[in-house]
């Protein structure tokens, strides 16, 4: 072969290579940043039940530590969760906020555990017709008794001290059980107000006052110092930008839990997001 046939077919099959190559780091690792700029706003996105804290803390510590961002934005459309996963969280966000801006953008509905987590950050944006507050703790326990009795089902319990099947759907609850119960709501919301009282920097007495379970929409939210500015997610972003000392436009990152695998290739994130929503139904005891 010629030196030039060599380069003419060489050339082309270098291209080739380069390019498949590219391609297969991009397939591999689409998290991977080659070319990091400055002045950027992660996003987080808090939807649905707060049900596992794992994922939020983690991209909170990993933009934490990232020099290239300068504020962290976290989008929040939920009604609540449990407990202790948004206890966790608030306590991460209250830990990031010490070291760099950490802004609270509500959605729709960002109510009990919602709110809870978005108390702990720098400042709050939401909608006049956001539904949140829903400051208080539930603890549900059907009673199933009167239809196991029609339909002749029983149950045999066996258990080592008098409080351990409270709870127990077969029967009435003692008043014993419901004290005991009562005492752990009221310490847990207890924790909740004090939580939020702290977040907000507002007088414990205050935050007592509506700490009820009451629903409050964005404009309520406002006049009671739960928020701080009436918005949608562009306004919070420019105050994210505001508070991070950003000049000029600001970049959006946004969080990814996993890098996308051949099957959002093919039928896309949004797709089997919905797929695995209609096939998980999980619903926390205390809420």
């Amino acid at each position: 072969m010629t030196r030039k046939g060599f380069w003419l077919l060489g050339l082309p099959l270098l291209l080739i290579l380069v390019l498949v190559g590219a391609g297969l780091i991009y397939l591999i690792a689409p998290e991977l940043d080659l070319w990091p700029q400055p002045n950027r706003i992660a996003v987080i996105k808090v939807e649905g039940l707060i049900i596992d804290s794992s994922s939020v803390i983690e991209h909170l510590i990993d933009f934490r530590k990232d020099p290239n961002v300068r504020a962290i934005l976290l989008r929040i459309d939920s009604p609540g969760g449990g407990v202790a996963p948004s206890q966790e969280i608030y306590r991460e966000i209250k830990r990031t906020a010490g070291q760099k801006p950490v802004i609270a953008s509500l959605g729709s509905v960002a109510a009990s555990g919602g709110y809870y987590i978005a108390a702990a950050t720098s400042q709050i944006v939401a909608s006049a017709g956001t539904l949140t507050g829903s400051i208080g703790v539930i603890m549900n326990f059907p009673n199933l008794k009167e239809l196991f009795q029609k339909i002749g089902y029983q149950t045999v319990t066996i258990k080592s001290g008098a409080f351990k099947d409270s709870g127990n759907p077969g029967r009435d609850m003692t008043d014993a059980e419901k004290r005991l119960l009562q005492a752990t709501i009221d310490q847990v919301h207890q924790q909740f107000v004090r939580d939020v009282a702290g977040g907000r920097r507002l007088p414990l007495e205050d935050v007592e006052k509506i700490a009820d379970g009451r629903i409050l929409t964005g404009q309520d939210a406002l006049q009671l110092g739960l928020i701080d500015a009436l918005g949608n997610f562009q306004d919070a972003v420019e105050r994210a930008a505001g508070l991070g000392e950003i000049v000029g436009e600001p970049e959006l990152i946004y969080a990814r839990d996993k890098p996308r695998s051949v099957a959002e290739w093919l039928f896309g994130r949004s797709v089997l997001e919905r797929v695995e929503a209609g096939l998980t139904d999980r619903l926390p005891p205390l809420r």
